[in-house]
């Protein structure tokens, strides 16, 4: 029997009242912005009989035309709601886009390390295969480990795929970085895709969209960009995520397929009327960053003070540990063992770095967008086993 680490958890979970219990940092949720969210969310509100109906393919239209003025926004790029369908989740628009653009055994390349629900997304039903971009000094993107993966590759490759903020570092992409991955795309003919899941949850420096290599870099109806509500907004459970696409063959296919993937009209009434209330969304995400940058800010000053090293992070949930000093050799079993220990002794989960194909062994990622008190305790067990 395969061993669930969320199923233990689930018998004995952290808690003031439950001191001992297991603490889970490796679920990548923001759980600092619910206080906010709670009065929108549980206001009485009109539902008309339309918000009770089937909705368009590709989604409500007034859902689209507010996520196409907040999209604007957040990518300073014009946005036209003729190019978004919503969908149950990033997740289904991620795997729409494999089936749209893969045969079975077709290659998709990742840069290296990235979320493991990519692979999942690609390859569980769409058949295609993921071709890893393996960084060579360090855990940066370069363009030059996007072209040697796209020309050593032992299939057909028809994408490149990034995530972006990247998910397991934590760590925005500076437009050149972007512009030398996009002129590689480009230069073989490819599509890009980006998950920019994690756009709105940049707490320190700016985010620079996919969007803006439209024209000079690459082709408009070559890029393909992904969004959800799961993460800037802390709506995980909700379940609803966007494609944005110029190309219409690509958005044929995404409607068809997302007939089998379309979040409930309910839901959609919801999320419209919260983003159309502009003053309130443009405040909560401010105040989502500031309390990100806090979390942040106090979980690196603890790990400062138990030595315990990590990489320096810019976006989203979560930081990545740098364990390697703590293995006994340097093989991924030792990380798995590591991991093992960690979460017996000091009853602490955490992602380690093999699940995100991260080429050395020794790293493990830690959500920080949790309760502070949690954070602080799992640290300290975490430095008192190490």
């Amino acid at each position: 029997m395969t061993f669930d680490p969320y199923a233990v958890m689930a018998g004995d979970p952290w808690s003031a009242g439950n001191p001992d219990g297991y603490i889970d940092l490796g679920t990548a949720e923001n759980r600092l912005v619910f206080d906010l969210l709670e009065p929108k969310l549980t206001a009485p509100r009109r539902v008309t009989a339309e918000d009770t109906w089937y909705q368009d393919r590709a989604g409500s239209l007034s859902l689209r035309v507010e996520l196409a003025r907040f999209l604007t926004g957040l990518q300073k790029s014009e946005v036209d709601p003729a190019d978004l369908v919503v969908l149950a989740g990033a997740g289904p628009a991620l795997e729409i886009l494999a089936f749209a653009l893969c045969d079975p055994g077709d290659g998709i390349v990742v840069p290296a390390p990235y979320f493991a629900g990519v692979d999942f997304a690609f390859s569980a039903r769409a058949g295609a295969e993921i071709v890893p971009a393996w960084p060579e000094l360090s855990l940066e993107l370069t363009a030059d480990s996007v072209e040697r993966a796209i020309v050593e590759a032992d299939r057909p490759v028809r994408a490149v795929a990034l995530v972006s903020p990247n998910n397991p570092l934590g760590q925005t992409y500076d437009e050149t970085t972007l512009r030398a991955v996009g002129e590689v795309t480009a230069r073989h003919g490819l599509h890009l895709i980006a998950d920019e899941i994690y756009a709105g949850s940049v707490y320190s420096g700016d985010f620079v969209s996919t969007t803006r290599l439209v024209s000079s870099v690459l082709p408009a109806d070559r890029l393909h960009v992904v969004w959800g509500f799961a993460k800037d907004f802390g709506l995980s459970g909700f379940r609803v995520g966007v494609l944005q696409t110029r190309n219409p063959e690509i958005r044929a296919i995404a409607e068809r397929l997302g007939r089998l993937a379309n979040p409930s009209s309910d839901t959609q009434a919801v999320l419209r009327d919260l983003l159309a209330d502009t003053e309130w969304t443009e405040a909560f995400l401010a105040e989502s960053r500031i309390r990100l940058a806090t979390a942040y800010r106090r979980t690196t000053e603890a790990l400062d003070a138990a030595g315990i090293p990590y990489l320096p992070a810019t976006a989203g949930l979560f930081l990545y540990l740098d364990l390697r000093g703590f293995l006994p050799e340097p093989t991924f079993e030792a990380e798995r063992t590591l991991a093992t220990r960690i979460f017996t002794e000091a009853r602490l989960h955490l992602a380690p770095g093999a699940a995100f194909h991260t080429p050395l062994p020794g790293y493990y990622r830690l959500c920080f967008a949790t309760d502070p008190a949690a954070v602080s305790t799992a640290i300290a067990r975490l430095s008192a086993r190490l």
